[in-house]
């Protein structure tokens, strides 16, 4: 069991922006090290620590952390070869679910492995989430706790519209709408993609296969913002698993501008319900206009793994979801 004093080995799978932003936040925090990382391209290994600013200047330049100095290596299976190697404990994965079956397969990868740690995703689609809960029985059985929609929303907003339902007897609505700003798309390609396959007349497989021009094609005729209404979101599945309501009643939605920081909208979660005196009330929980997406994601997923990492510690294995668990502050 690791000591209290001892800090996290962390790793990082995916070093697009939110990779980037939780490499940034890591380097702030005492309790938790950041050792590993990998891109397309290849994947980095230093027990005693990746320095953020100097990752980031090398993949700017170089375009992969596989020719960091010292623990880089290029590779083309750099998240296969990564996992395969001892001292790390925990991964976030900032990953693109790009198929929608990634995440599931990059799961069996760590469970193939014999692999035994944490494992924390910022997950977004409902079929997604729902893939992961089948392999429910191989990740007890693998000795794996994994955390699952642990960003903003699912993640901080959901856990948010759980704590609020407890007023309630019935909750009878849960409405969840979000803007997010951010001055360059490029920056987060991945979720930029994920959110095009929300868009009517548009799925994953299209978003998947467009190429750069076509995206900016698109966003030129939208003045670069996303509209995005009744998307395939997991806080629905994630509330429902966790009794709050059925999932028909939870929906989500928002405004992405891809080339303004300035949020379009605030971030917002509104939980309707009756309550035992028959009232009819609802809760309103709003983020700040000035935290970012990367802030709001990172965070709340760092302070799931930390509580994952408890959790595993203490021999709870499987699939847990951000409405079940509290996330626990990271000094």
């Amino acid at each position: 069991m690791r000591a209290m004093t001892e800090p996290l080995a962390l790793g990082i799978l995916g070093y697009g922006g939110l990779g980037q932003a939780m490499a940034r936040l890591v380097s702030r925090r005492q309790q938790v090290r950041w050792v590993a990382v990998a891109d397309r391209k290849g994947y980095a290994l230093n027990s005693n620590g990746l320095l953020a600013a100097y990752c980031q200047k090398v993949y700017t330049e170089r375009g992969s952390v596989g020719y960091l100095e010292p623990g880089g290596v290029l590779s083309e299976d750099s998240l296969g070869e990564l996992i395969a190697q001892p001292g790390v404990q925990a991964y976030f994965l900032a990953l693109p679910n790009l198929p929608n079956t990634f995440m599931a397969d990059v799961v069996r990868r760590f469970l193939a492995q014999g692999w035994r740690g944490v494992l924390v995703d910022a997950l977004k689609r409902t079929s997604a989430v729902e893939q992961l809960r089948q392999l429910q029985a191989d990740l007890q059985a693998g000795g794996i706790t994994y955390l699952t929609g642990c960003g903003a929303t699912p993640g901080l907003l959901t856990a948010a519209a759980a704590l609020a339902a407890h007023s309630y007897e019935e909750i009878l609505q849960v409405e969840i709408r979000f803007g997010v700003g951010i001055a360059n798309w490029e920056a987060y390609r991945a979720t930029i993609r994920e959110d095009i396959a929300h868009l009517p007349g548009y799925d994953v497989a299209k978003a998947q296969a467009m190429t750069d021009a076509e995206i900016n094609a698109l966003l030129d005729q939208t003045d670069g913002k996303l509209y995005l209404e009744n998307m395939e979101h997991a806080d629905d599945v994630i509330l429902e698993w966790a009794g709050i309501c059925p999932r028909e009643r939870v929906t989500v939605g928002g405004v992405v501008d891809t080339r303004n920081p300035r949020k379009p909208i605030s971030t917002h979660v509104k939980i309707t319900g009756r309550t035992f005196e028959g009232k009819i009330s609802t809760h309103t929980f709003t983020l700040g206009d000035e935290t970012s997406m990367a802030a709001n994601v990172c965070g709340p997923a760092l302070g799931y793994l930390q509580a994952g990492w408890h959790l595993h510690q203490q021999g709870h294995y499987g699939l847990f979801t951000c409405a079940e668990v509290m996330p626990r502050w990271v000094r």
